[in-house]
């Protein structure tokens, strides 16, 4: 198996349970990969819904996947401090098109403080619902929301002090 080499520019997609494509970031650039993470970098890309819609981000970002982890991490780099959006889903495949995963609806955002909200718990309940979420999957976003709520008040792995720094300074010399 192959993975994204350091200064390749791929494109990350997720995707719902039913298979249907939800998002889709461009230009991103690997900073770091393997068969347990990729750590990626991008500033002001292209995202497009699946509706067509398109937007552009505000700020640089750092991207941390992990392969076992059913969760992926945003550290974006804004005047005020580090801002991080974390994504519950499935653990990354990488297939040589993009770097995918599978959006289990739950977010949480963390602020430079490192408080923290949940979000879109009604989106994920209607989501279980609709696209009948087994109770096996169930188990594992929970249990995996407790691992990253645990790594969050812990500051480790990506919320670890200099994390974002280290690899934004990386970033750097790919632009």
């Amino acid at each position: 198996m192959s993975f994204p080499t350091p200064g390749s520019i791929i494109d990350i997609q997720s995707y719902k349970h039913n298979g249907s494509l939800h998002r889709t970031w461009e230009d991103t650039v690997i900073l770091k990969g393997s068969s347990s993470v990729v750590i990626a970098g991008n500033d002001r890309i292209l995202v497009t819904e699946s509706d067509g819609r398109q937007w552009r981000t505000r700020e640089p970002a750092i991207c941390y996947f992990n392969s076992k982890q059913w969760f992926n991490v945003i550290g974006m780099i804004r005047q005020d401090g580090f801002y991080y959006y974390c994504n519950l889903g499935t653990p990354y495949i990488w297939d040589n098109e993009a770097l995918k995963y599978i959006d289990y609806d739950l977010d949480i955002k963390v602020f430079p403080d490192m408080s923290y909200i949940l979000l879109d718990e009604d989106e994920y309940s209607l989501h279980r619902q609709i696209m009948n979420y087994p109770h096996e999957l169930d188990y594992i976003i929970k249990k995996n929301l407790n691992e990253l709520i645990s790594m969050i008040n812990q500051r480790k792995g990506p919320f670890e002090p200099g994390f974002i720094e280290q690899w934004y300074e990386r970033y750097l010399e790919f632009r």
